[in-house]
């Protein structure tokens, strides 16, 4: 969807539809605007449910102050307000209380923002800012103090949370991104104390969106088979951002069309609405012209090199596999039987690991060790089937969980050696390939 066309109403109901719809907000709690070019400001209405918002309810506020709409604008227009005349250059606001942050925000902390790529690329370093009465003008004038110090998001003391950005969806990833830092950095610390990236590390991600050559598509020329998986690829991407496997910006999906072609999603991408024409398609370690692809593409083109077998790959940042992710720990599947049959043993990769060492992750990435955490990056997963993959993915997320909050309660057994071997010759798990993978647990 390109929601650089929605009229503000419009964009502002269907933000604050992902919002609520995902938990980040209550029905009374949060709000929206956007500061348009007449320097009139659209904004979410006071105690109107968030559940049921329509574009009927948005309420415009005049360059003048007159106020249009049927309800009175939210009751936080004032710091709307104050960090619009502190910061120019921002032209939507997003304010909430989702859970995570709203942790960070009565432990008077701010996250760390260098645990994985997306967090410091989308928020950097994080302000805080003092209590004030919601509503009031002392509140606004604290929160835009930090503003005009050039923090692009503020946590709010014993509040919630405060993201600004040019666009309205800038300022929605920017939110999204932050309250799972939160959530995978409050996970992470019931495993072990979580390490975070160094500059160099980074830049190192920074540099990864390489050029790729371009080649002429001609889409008339498309198989039924290339128009399948691009349906399906979009409808399972969609479905991973419906259960937080993936984010706005974090997770990539490719899938193997023959010997010579696969489709990737490209970057930049709105998971929430991926359509199969938004699809790259990679030939001959090209793209198709006019578009970019992800910034995975040369680690799955390395993959697919290595592995005829392998027909679908998935990166994703799932809350509970990112803790491991972030601890430097992999997610142990000696847990029930579904996580061992269909996950196998995890591999465990350095962050470099995607961007420098496409010899090590061919070597641990194959349909019989099909899955790996990659440090402070999430985690990888490969297959015979898009379907695959993403049950792969699901269960691997699942183990994880299931470990994590297993840890209150004393931790969990994992099951034996002689119990795996049980399961490997019940289901016919030998590898039907040398296993040369280098894997940790």
């Amino acid at each position: 969807m390109k929601y650089e066309y929605l009229h503000p109403r419009d964009e502002l109901v269907l933000t604050m539809k992902r919002i609520y719809q995902y938990k980040m907000t209550t029905t009374s709690g949060g709000n929206l605007s956007i500061l348009d070019e007449n320097g009139d400001m659209w904004i979410t209405p006071s105690g109107v449910d968030k559940g049921t918002l329509t574009p009927k309810d948005i309420i415009c506020v005049r360059a003048d102050g007159t106020i249009d709409g049927p309800h009175r604008p939210s009751s936080e227009y004032p710091f709307h307000k104050a960090i619009y005349a502190a910061r120019r250059d921002l032209k939507a606001i997003v304010h909430a209380h989702p859970m995570a942050l709203v942790a960070f925000s009565i432990a008077h902390q701010v996250p760390e923002t260098r645990l994985f790529p997306q967090a410091w690329r989308s928020n950097g370093t994080v302000g805080f800012a003092p209590y004030g009465v919601p509503g009031s003008e002392d509140l606004g004038a604290k929160i835009a103090q930090k503003y005009a110090e050039g923090f692009d998001s503020v946590i709010l003391e014993n509040h919630g949370v405060c993201c600004g950005a040019l666009t309205l969806q800038k300022a929605f990833q920017r939110f999204e991104t932050l309250e799972m830092c939160c959530k995978v950095l409050i996970k992470a610390h019931t495993l072990d104390e979580p390490t975070y990236l160094t500059d160099q590390q980074l830049q190192l991600h920074g540099k990864s969106g390489s050029h790729i050559d371009a080649f002429e598509y001609d889409p008339s020329m498309m198989s039924i088979r290339e128009k399948a998986l691009r349906n399906q690829l979009c409808a399972f991407i969609e479905r991973g951002y419906r259960q937080r496997l993936l984010t706005t910006t974090m997770g990539t999906f490719s899938a193997r069309i023959d010997e010579e072609k696969f489709l990737i999603t490209p970057y930049p991408l709105d998971r929430h609405s991926v359509l199969p024409e938004d699809l790259v398609m990679i030939r001959k370690g090209k793209a198709e012209f006019g578009k970019r692809a992800s910034r995975a593409v040369f680690a799955h083109q390395a993959i697919y090199d290595a592995h005829p077998k392998v027909m679908a790959i998935v990166n994703a940042c799932p809350i509970n596999t990112m803790a491991f992710s972030v601890c430097g720990r992999s997610v142990d599947t000696y847990t029930i039987p579904e996580s061992y049959v269909f996950v196998r043993k995890v591999g465990l990769l350095p962050f470099e690991t995607v961007y420098n060492d496409f010899e090590r992750l061919t070597k641990t990435l194959t349909v019989d060790s099909p899955a790996a955490v990659l440090c402070n990056n999430g985690a990888m997963v490969v297959a015979d089937s898009v379907l695959s993959a993403f049950d792969k993915l699901e269960v691997l997320e699942c183990s994880a969980e299931a470990v994590l909050d297993a840890q209150p309660i004393g931790g969990h057994v994992a099951m034996s050696q002689e119990i795996i071997d049980e399961l490997i010759d019940a289901f016919d798990l030998h590898p039907s390939e040398p296993d040369s993978g280098d894997k940790t647990s």
